[in-house]
């Protein structure tokens, strides 16, 4: 068995072997314009390449070290983290936060039991940890019947208005989403990544047939526009913005069915609602509304593994956790003083 980086020549290869968008070669493409170090490894038998996988590595300000991050990818196995903590050392990491793909109930005696072997503690998550999963193969009217009455009203109402919802990839349709983005985050009250990364994540994603928009309108009015991402056979959800006009229209609902639609019509067998809360949600968190929204359509709420961080430094880890423990603490506190 060798380890080494993958070769752009690769690339083909490479895809084979992964599942989730990003661990895609594009997002790390896009990921390397971000600033972080892209290291892409692969293991191979007689000079075959028979699994891969990819993470990113991101400077601590003001020190020398780094942490690396490796998000959705497989359950790790020894020879994964053995491959991880060399890596770590070499790049003088603190830890590698790992968040496999995978769900819980899949993996937990498996990490158990590589913990006995490897520094590998519970880690805070990056990733969500729960999502919804829409079963693609189901019929449109199976698909709606697993739907909450409400929801079915809703995209029924948009129709009635005439809402319409086509794929539009266009530099008009792309600048109205930044637009929506941006416009969604103030009446919200909640963090969106800047113009520049969602510019270069749409540069490199779609081109690579990745990353798709997809735009509901009224009386040539855009009111909703969305990013999703089409990766193998699964339909993600990760970017939405909507228009603070006409939002009687429920151009949101027909979005969400319709995204559904244009799945199925890919070939897609799973759509992945990218991120929800957990089996009893609390009313008063600010994601609860949105969470209520994707739970209206009929998904299997999922709960990954977890996050776990294989620590490559013990002692610099454990000033990294109280630092980041305070960091925290500070910013709720400072939240309730801020109006």
């Amino acid at each position: 068995m060798v380890v080494r980086e993958v070769r752009i020549d690769e690339k083909d290869t490479y895809h084979s072997l992964v599942s989730h968008p990003v661990q895609s070669w594009e997002w790390g493409e896009f990921k390397e314009r971000t600033a972080a170090t892209v290291v892409r490894l692969g293991f191979y038998q007689t000079q075959r390449l028979t699994s891969a996988f990819q993470l990113t590595f991101h400077s601590i300000p003001s020190t020398s070290f780094q942490i690396g991050y490796f998000p959705k990818g497989s359950l790790p196995d020894k020879r994964m983290l053995e491959a991880l903590l060399e890596l770590g050392k070499r790049k003088n990491a603190v830890f590698v936060k790992l968040e496999p793909n995978i769900p819980k109930g899949e993996g937990e005696s498996s990490l158990a039991e590589l913990s006995r072997t490897f520094d590998l503690r519970k880690g805070k998550p990056i990733f969500t940890p729960h999502t919804f999963r829409v079963n693609l193969t189901k019929s449109e009217e199976e698909l709606l019947a697993a739907m909450k009455p409400k929801t079915r009203y809703n995209i029924r109402v948009a129709q009635r208005y005439g809402v319409t919802v086509v794929e539009d990839n266009s530099d008009a349709a792309f600048e109205e989403y930044l637009r929506l983005t941006f416009e969604t985050a103030k009446r919200q009250r909640f963090y969106t990544h800047d113009e520049v990364y969602h510019r270069q994540m749409w540069g490199i994603l779609r081109p690579a047939g990745i990353a798709h928009l997809l735009t509901a309108t009224w009386k040539d009015q855009i009111l909703v526009a969305w990013i999703v991402f089409t990766f193998k056979d699964v339909i993600y959800y990760p970017y939405g913005a909507s228009s603070s006009e006409h939002r009687d229209l429920m151009a949101s609902n027909l979005m969400m069915w319709e995204a559904m639609r244009f799945g199925k019509l890919q070939g897609c067998r799973t759509f992945d609602l990218w991120g929800a809360l957990g089996p009893n949600p609390d009313p008063k968190d600010p994601w609860y509304g949105f969470h209520r929204f994707k739970e209206g359509y009929g998904g299997e709420l999922v709960e990954f593994v977890g996050s776990f961080d294989l620590v490559v430094n013990p002692q610099v880890y454990s000033l990294f956790r109280f630092a980041d423990d305070l960091r925290w603490k500070w910013l709720r506190f400072a939240a309730r003083f801020h109006d």
